[in-house]
């Protein structure tokens, strides 16, 4: 059992090291919506949710008033909305993404995920409306998050799906060139998706998932950062302990949220996501960590070593703190919201192809990348196969958020506000990959996939 009496042991790490939980998500299933009037389903799709999450916000602020903990995010996820919308007759599942963002505003989230399509095997005529819309989709809406499943460990990689992304992402950046290609940074390409993911903007409510749950995802890269300055010159070991025994303590804070606004809301708790997400806030960042562990830079030689280290000790030390560990639940390396990991890739230090081998090792991928507003589609694609690939072979979540930023070129920065922070634009590898991107069908499933 969890008591407050604990959370005493965490005043510290709350005013002096960044700790937060970071989100509240609330997952809600919308199949009871799926009605062949494409009106009648948004509106449906909308009622569903501000009835559900209608106290989603006022528990979520009542909780961190009565216990100290900040929680800087009250989010929802629902159902991929290829799943709900497909009995409609439409082609334009625009509307749907505008009955999200209504619904978010109304119940005031900062964000709603699950204008998602999962495609890793091939597509259904709901998943291709739904790829279809998603520029337009996000460009014309504020709170909306989407997410493509486009290769699976089990499935194997929909090399279709990956060149079609290619082009979605160059077409989303465009439609919102105005303000940087923001529609790209609420887009999310994946292999192996996780269904209760609470971190956007990724996040959607699986098929396999119950009617309602509450998922929370907790974060603390100041704390682990703050206690590993106490092992200066200790071996791994030590190391490793120390991050064990900082993850245990972080990922009771989020269960005792989860478990009070699971109660407060009556409705299921979910899972505690216990990974390390940072914030462009001083202090806030997992490239600090890694340097405390004795690097002199992110991106040098070591990087990969440290950090998988580093996500397996949160993992061991999160996993026995709860008694539902999910979501993604490692260490997040994005770049824009990573004040560390912008000063490496600053200095020429931390590139695209040294962090595409750290997510051999981390929780998720290439995220929140900006790149330069004339790269190809193809290339675009052609990096989102290679993160596929990763993940597929190592049975593991990876995935691709990346903003062919318009106008910019190498050496600009792109401003995302907020949580998302501000983005160097990287160099891409020049050379062009759209002879092996147009060859299209499925990269076949690896040899260890076969496990019944």
């Amino acid at each position: 059992m969890i008591n407050s009496g604990e959370i005493l042991e965490t005043i510290e790490m709350i005013s002096q090291q960044h700790l937060d939980v970071r989100t509240i998500t609330m997952g809600i299933s919308l199949r009871s919506c799926a009605h062949p009037d494409a009106k009648t389903c948004c509106d449906k799709i909308y009622d569903k949710i501000t009835r559900y999450a209608e106290n989603l916000v006022k528990t979520g602020e009542s909780i961190e008033s009565e216990f100290g903990i900040p929680i800087v995010n009250k989010r929802i996820s629902v159902t991929p909305i290829s799943m709900v919308a497909e009995s409609s007759e439409t082609e334009d599942y625009v509307p749907f993404a505008k009955a999200l963002d209504r619904a978010a505003q109304e119940t005031g989230v900062n964000f709603i995920g699950g204008f998602s399509a999962l495609v890793q095997k091939g597509m259904t005529i709901g998943d291709d409306r739904l790829i279809r819309s998603i520029p337009q989709a996000l460009a014309e809406t504020q709170l909306v998050c989407s997410s493509v499943n486009v290769g699976s460990t089990k499935a194997g990689i929909n090399m279709d799906a990956v060149a079609r992304m290619g082009r979605v992402i160059k077409d989303a950046a465009e439609l919102t060139k105005d303000n940087g290609g923001m529609a790209c940074a609420k887009l999310v390409v994946f292999a192996n998706a996780v269904e209760d993911n609470p971190f956007m903007a990724g996040a959607f409510h699986g098929p396999g998932e119950a009617e309602c749950v509450i998922n929370v995802g907790v974060s603390g890269p100041g704390v682990v950062h703050h206690a590993l300055q106490a092992c200066k010159g200790q071996p791994f070991d030590v190391v490793a302990e120390t991050i064990k025994k900082t993850a245990f303590r972080i990922t009771r804070v989020g269960q005792l949220v989860a478990q009070e606004a699971s109660r407060r809301l009556n409705v299921p708790f979910g899972i505690v996501d216990l990974s390390l997400a940072p914030t462009p806030a001083i202090g806030d960042s997992v490239a600090d960590i890694l340097e405390e562990i004795g690097l002199s830079s992110v991106g040098s030689h070591g990087t990969t070593a440290a950090l998988a280290m580093l996500n397996d000790a949160v993992k061991k030390g999160g996993v026995m703190a709860s008694s539902h560990v999910g979501g993604l639940s490692g260490a997040f390396i994005p770049v824009s919201e990573d004040a560390g990991m912008i000063k490496a890739v600053t200095n020429g230090i931390l590139t695209i192809e040294k962090l595409e081998a750290m997510t051999c090792v981390c929780s998720v991928g290439l995220d929140m990348i900006a790149v330069p507003g004339d790269t190809s589609a193809a290339t675009i694609s052609a990096i989102i196969a290679d993160e596929a690939a990763i993940g597929m072979i190592n049975n593991k979540t990876t995935a691709v958020r990346i903003i062919p930023a318009p106008g910019t070129v190498v050496g600009d920065t792109v401003d995302f506000g907020g949580l998302l922070g501000t983005a160097p634009v990287m160099p891409v590898n020049g050379a062009d990959p759209s002879a092996f991107v147009a060859r299209g069908g499925r990269i076949p499933a690896p040899i260890h996939s076969l496990r019944n």
